[in-house]
């Protein structure tokens, strides 16, 4: 098997695809309502959804991540993009050369930043 993406439905997938813009850069592609970046390996796709209604009740059920060399530069350019910034970069646990900051977009889902994680 292999992971290729995540798909980020709302009832405003243009606010959400202007808001994603402004933080990842232009869209690698849009077609039919449906706007998406590459990001490494995977993709992460906006688009319409008749079942999504309003902001993300529980933001904390889906969390995804971007792996970055450089959490606090993409955090602070994360955050002059207009990403809310719901963690500031941390350590997570007793691991002490990896970082995490979190954010949510528009609807209230969160997305984190994550330096690359020692196996």
């Amino acid at each position: 098997m292999n992971f290729t993406g995540i798909l980020i439905g709302s009832e405003n997938p243009g606010r959400l695809a202007e808001f994603y813009t402004k933080v990842l850069g232009k869209a690698g592609y849009e077609d039919g309502g449906y706007v998406g970046w590459q990001i490494g390996n995977g993709f992460v796709t906006i688009g319409p959804h008749d079942q999504v209604h309003g902001p993300n009740a529980e933001p904390g059920r889906i969390i995804w991540n971007i792996e970055s060399e450089d959490v606090a530069g993409d955090f602070e350019s994360f955050k002059a993009a207009g990403a809310t910034v719901v963690a500031e970069p941390y350590h997570p646990g007793d691991v002490a050369e990896a970082w995490i900051a979190t954010f949510a977009d528009p609807d209230g889902n969160y997305f984190q930043l994550m330096s690359p994680m020692p196996m």
